[in-house]
């Protein structure tokens, strides 16, 4: 029977992608080479399709995401509360993912013939801009100009600015310009959703190009992405326990026990969302917080904190970097850091593969790296994701513990 998940399909095509690359290169190498040269256009087409909806949907969403954080402070001293916890916590995760990964990757000798193969499968590999010229561009001297050429940071900051300002008028006339742009995003996502009906095809195009290039090489660099990848999600979900110790309510071996239910949910279902009730019951019933702070903050986290998505933009931009052969500045990581930590605010919502490919293309092309290699990526994400629901759980009741510290109990909650 032929698998209905797409996922499943899409894992399936990176396996055949992966093996008939090796047999190819492996027996036949001139061979390999002619059927990469036939089969990396499509993969180049796929990607094309993909990247032709990241500007107006990145615009929208950093915008939205502008309102929605707007909205959620505007409910109260505790939602603020929360909310600057959220920020705080996803700025961490991601400085410490743009700390270890690309010194991990780095640990590894650069492949000659990988770094050769991801070339030949982009169209140019970018230069790294001087750090002036970089500075420079963050703030566009022409918003329409920059949406035009791609230009994705500088997109972000006039989204930003642009979202404030709707916060500054009339209420009901940013409302009309929020619903109009909940539609362009809505829009968006249903042209991404048609063009990932045939990602089998164009992840199967680009690992095949790229295995039969690269050979062995590739499903090596694979590995150690992945296991880059699950080793971050892991250590930022151990930090949180440093955070409930430093700054949260309970004490540290009463947070395990009570945190375990949860996350046992979160790793059979794979769902933040799914784990709610979970949440819910062990912040309310096993620490007994008070009813008003887990009936809050634990929906506003769900809604608008997802922990270990700057993780992973900064993983794969590290990833690509190192692939490439591209020597990324610590300054760019910075601003890649919280750009990750807007991106990440405005993304809650979007299906799987489309969220991979919606929120890592803004990171990885204001870094300047080429995002070819996002196809082959977002078919592997599904492995790692486990760890990844694991990471945003205990986030979010970690973030939870942080906002009940100093919140009385109400005998109303009784």
């Amino acid at each position: 029977m032929i698998p209905t998940s797409s996922t499943a399909r899409v894992l399936i095509a990176l396996v055949l992608a992966a093996v008939s690359g090796l047999v190819f290169a492996e027996f036949a190498p001139q061979r390999a080479a002619a059927v990469a040269d036939v089969l990396q256009p499509f993969g180049k087409l796929w990607i094309n399709a993909l990247q032709m909806t990241v500007v107006p949907l990145v615009g929208a969403l950093v915008t939205l995401g502008v309102g929605t954080a707007r909205d959620a402070a505007a409910s109260g001293r505790l939602a603020r509360r929360a909310l600057i916890v959220f920020l705080l916590l996803l700025t961490f995760a991601a400085a410490i993912a743009a700390l270890i990964a690309p010194a991990v990757f780095n640990m590894f000798p650069r492949n000659p013939e990988l770094v050769q193969a991801l070339a030949s499968s982009s169209t140019e590999v970018p230069k790294t801009p001087a750090v002036a010229d970089w500075l420079g561009s963050i703030i566009p001297s022409n918003a329409v100009n920059a949406a035009a050429q791609g230009a994705m940071l500088p997109l972000v900051v006039f989204s930003l600015f642009f979202g404030f300002a709707l916060t500054r008028i009339d209420h009901d006339r940013a409302q009309r310009v929020f619903e109009l742009l909940h539609g362009i995003a809505d829009a968006m996502t249903q042209i991404v959703r048609w063009v990932l009906v045939v990602a089998p095809l164009g992840v199967f195009a680009l690992v095949f190009s790229v295995t039969a290039r690269a050979g062995i090489h590739t499903l090596t660099a694979l590995a150690v992405y992945l296991l880059t990848a699950i080793g971050l999600y892991l250590l930022v979900a151990v930090a949180m326990y440093v955070v409930v110790v430093l700054a949260g309510r309970d004490s540290l071996p009463r947070f395990i026990r009570a945190a375990v239910p949860a996350q046992a949910v979160a790793m059979s279902t794979q769902s933040s969302l799914a784990s709610l009730p979970a949440m819910l019951d062990t912040t309310l019933g096993t620490l007994g917080h008070p009813r008003r702070v887990p009936s809050l903050v634990l929906p506003m986290a769900v809604s608008l904190f997802r922990l270990t998505s700057p993780v992973q933009y900064m993983v794969v931009a590290a990833f690509i970097a190192w692939a490439h052969g591209t020597d990324v500045p610590m300054l760019h990581w910075a601003v890649g850091v919280a750009l990750a930590v807007v991106v990440s605010l405005g993304s809650i919502g979007l299906p799987g593969q489309a969220s991979f490919m919606i929120t890592n293309l803004p990171i990885t092309q204001s870094l300047g790296l080429p995002v070819e290699p996002l196809g082959v990526l977002m078919a592997l994400d599904t492995i790692p994701d486990v760890f990844a629901t694991l990471g945003n759980v205990t986030g979010d009741l970690a973030a939870e513990n942080v906002a009940a510290r100093g919140e009385v109990d109400d005998p109303a909650d009784a």
